[in-house]
């Protein structure tokens, strides 16, 4: 293969040379327009369609937007960070604006809920095996002797592990780790937490004095909550709790309804609370941590701009903060090409295998096997805790059409907007590197894979010739075309593999070897 000679110095970079091009090309203004209406979105989707602003009052037309040639792109949306970072950033703003809402009011919700008893509380998952664990100047799990399993494996550890140790979190013994019963636990993790909401009423009832109906004549539980993905691939729930009057944030609680009350409440519900299902007794962890808004430890105050921006942190984190994947998967086999630790592996596979067991279908593990079994909602609050998301993008979005209508000058008369749109795709197209582009290893390697000859026009591949060059069966390679991880496309009735989507999978498979 001809070695290329040095690239010229007088030349600007390749990014920045694209970056010109694009600048002298025709349509240069309409495109930055819509890039900077997406505001850095890393998945935008693609919409074909027409939109026509109608004045409600005498029916004309008074302004149309159709996309003739190319599409309308808009912000993913996606809450995750993995997948947007800049709509995450959003998803996680307008979280933060809740929370907060909850705790010092605003977006009406009354100032008088500072006042309130309120406290953030953090529900943990049951142990279901010894793992490697961090604390702070401690040693892992000190053991005494040298106490070994029965598999042979030691059951202490007697090292401290930095915070990036790839360990932490890992089952000292895999063997003797109950991995069946932690993904079960996963399962029935949004039950537990909807009977704790339950039984903290109960309980406030009891130390009233009153049965819960008359309970809610007086008193009301608002809560928000978030869940977390621990290193070792279970859940807890951050939450703040609050007591307000019957009618919400609008009216205080009985005198009665103290910040100790609603503690006790709250650890009288996590001891009693279980769900018995499938031969197990699901509960909480014995690890409960709840503390006032007012008072975070000895001489530390945490405010509420402190607690929301902590909750608001993990509304756009997911399972692959502990080390899974953020997409579903079609297939054991499909599980074997990702990279991932082989206790999040495990875990997955123990989704699999026991979702398709007749015994645990209501559960639906294969369909949530990439959430380590966890099918609930990440983001929850009850009804009147404050504001929702709902009325936060709402409140956005009409104030993106009045600017739209002060551009257009007919803001001072009725309309409506009617359109009809529909999806085209999703994302950037890739840029091709350029010749001359030089990488060392398996980037090297899937360079030249990605790079076709520039003699050649990209050539169609039928299934079973994708099955003879990845040497796999037919299954496997519809799992990856069903789950995207192999661009494809339907001609007439026959499903075809471009050379460039194989060769940009193999590419990727070996960079993630490298």
């Amino acid at each position: 293969m001809p070695t290329p000679g040095p690239r010229d110095q007088t030349a600007p970079p390749p990014a920045v040379a694209d970056l010109l091009r694009r600048a002298a090309s025709p349509g240069f203004d309409a495109w930055q327009r819509r890039i900077v209406r997406l505001g850095g979105c890393t998945n935008p989707i693609h919409l074909h369609g027409t939109a026509h602003t109608v004045d409600t009052a005498s029916g004309e037309i008074l302004h149309t937007f159709a996309t003739e040639e190319g599409a309308l792109l808009v912000p993913c949306g996606n809450r995750r960070a993995a997948v947007c970072p800049t709509c995450s950033s959003l998803y996680k703003g307008d979280t933060y604006q809740l929370i907060r809402a909850g705790l010092v009011g605003g977006k009406q919700t009354p100032a008088t809920v500072t006042g309130y008893p309120r406290v953030f509380a953090t529900f943990t998952a049951p142990g279901f095996g010894a793992v490697h664990t961090r604390r702070d100047q401690k040693l892992c799990r000190p053991r005494r002797g040298q106490r070994l399993c029965r598999h042979g494996r030691a059951l202490g550890c007697r090292e401290r592990h930095n915070p990036d140790d790839p360990r932490i979190g890992e089952p000292l013994c895999p063997d003797c780790y109950d991995y069946a019963g932690a993904v079960l636990w996963q399962a029935h993790a949004g039950q537990l937490w909807h009977r704790l909401a339950l039984q903290v009423r109960r309980e406030l009832a009891r130390i009233g004095g009153m049965t819960r109906t008359r309970l809610a004549r007086v008193l009301r539980l608002s809560y928000a909550k978030v869940a977390e993905y621990q290193r070792r691939g279970l859940i807890h729930f951050h939450a703040v709790l609050r007591l307000d009057g019957a009618d919400g944030p609008a009216t205080p609680p009985p005198a009665w309804a103290t910040v100790q009350t609603l503690e006790t409440a709250i650890r009288e519900a996590a001891s009693k609370v279980h769900i018995a299902d499938h031969g197990r007794d699901f509960r909480f962890g014995k690890q409960l941590d709840i503390r006032p808004i007012d008072a975070f430890g000895p001489g530390q105050a945490i405010t509420s701009t402190a607690v929301a921006a902590y909750i608001a942190k993990y509304a756009t984190k997911g399972a692959e903060a502990a080390g899974a994947i953020h997409h579903r998967i079609g297939s054991m086999a499909q599980l074997e090409l990702l990279p991932m630790r082989d206790h999040t592996r495990r875990m997955i596979r123990t989704c699999w295998e026991l979702g398709g067991q007749a015994t645990y279908q209501d559960l639906g593990l294969r369909r949530w096997a990439h959430m380590l079994g966890f099918g609930g909602h990440f983001s929850t609050k009850s009804r009147r805790y404050s504001t929702t998301l709902g009325a936060l993008r709402q409140a956005r979005t009409d104030h993106r059409a009045e600017q739209h209508r002060q551009a257009l000058g007919i803001n001072d008369r009725p309309t409506a907007v009617i359109g009809h749109w529909r999806y085209a795709g999703h994302g950037y197209p890739r840029r091709r590197p350029h010749r001359g582009q030089h990488r060392t290893g398996g980037g090297a390697m899937a360079e030249r894979l990605l790079t076709p000859d520039a003699t050649q026009d990209d050539e169609w591949l039928t299934v079973p010739e994708v099955m003879a060059r990845l040497r796999l069966g037919r299954s496997t390679v519809y799992d990856l075309i069903r789950s995207k991880a192999l661009a494809s496309a339907h001609i007439g009735r026959c499903r075809r593999v471009p050379l460039s989507a194989l060769r940009a999978f193999m590419a990727r498979q070996l960079e993630e070897a490298a």
